[in-house]
């Protein structure tokens, strides 16, 4: 979502008022970045998400009231273009599944760099995901399913090949810039592409389409590494 000034507004989520303050003054630093809220429970977090309508929510899971996973859920069937990332510091496949199954579209851990922060706000905004290596791992092992049970024709009767294609890529981790030098096409048509496979896979985010992907077959280890 843009808005006039390119500013990325930003929501805290998190119970340790700590943690919100350190987190906010860091993120201030950046032009871009503008935190404009924060939310000391999960409620509150719904709440502030309805009134503020941020682009970016930073949530973790354990809070007051309603858990992370909890409130992503409630915040993406309310205003679904609201960019959800989870900082935590659970790492259990439980809880990354259960974030990632109600829209979330980045997994962060909380000793990861400010930067790293930084850099994951400004992709989840653009639409990209943010999966820290091993909770990536995590998921594929969970998801991929051997190759005698793929359903690749299934897929194809609902994506092009050239969209298959851009998901398997993004199922690596590329970025849009890195997905378009490799089909030698541009940015703006890899950001067409994976808004036409969010449409048809009834999806708000490429970490849903990889699992939508994942659970299907569509996508075989060699595609997510």
């Amino acid at each position: 979502m843009e808005n006039g000034m390119d500013t990325i507004r930003i929501l805290l989520a998190d119970d340790h008022a700590v943690v919100r303050e350190g987190t906010k003054e860091l993120l201030n630093r950046e032009k871009d970045l503008e935190v404009v809220a924060e939310a000391s429970n999960g409620k509150e977090a719904v709440q502030l998400a309805i009134k503020e309508r941020p682009d970016v929510v930073v949530i973790d899971f354990a809070m007051p009231e309603l858990n992370g996973i909890e409130a992503t859920r409630q915040i993406k069937a309310i205003a679904p273009a609201t960019a959800m990332l989870v900082l935590t510091a659970y790492d259990s496949e439980q809880y990354i599944l259960g974030f990632l199954e109600a829209g979330a579209a980045g997994y962060l851990l909380k000793d990861v760099h400010v930067d790293e922060l930084i850099k994951a706000i400004r992709a989840v905004h653009a639409g990209e995901s943010i999966l820290h290596p091993a909770i990536a791992r995590k998921l594929i092992n969970r998801f991929v399913l051997p190759t005698e049970q793929r359903e690749t024709q299934d897929a194809l009767d609902q994506l092009t090949e050239r969209e298959l294609e851009v998901l398997r890529l993004a199922a690596r981790g590329m970025s849009n810039r890195e997905i378009a030098s490799e089909l030698t096409i541009s940015v703006r048509t890899v950001q067409t592409h994976l808004t036409h496979i969010f449409g048809k896979m009834g999806v708000g985010s490429r970490t849903e389409a990889v699992i939508h992907g994942l659970r299907k077959g569509w996508l075989a280890l060699e595609d997510a590494l």
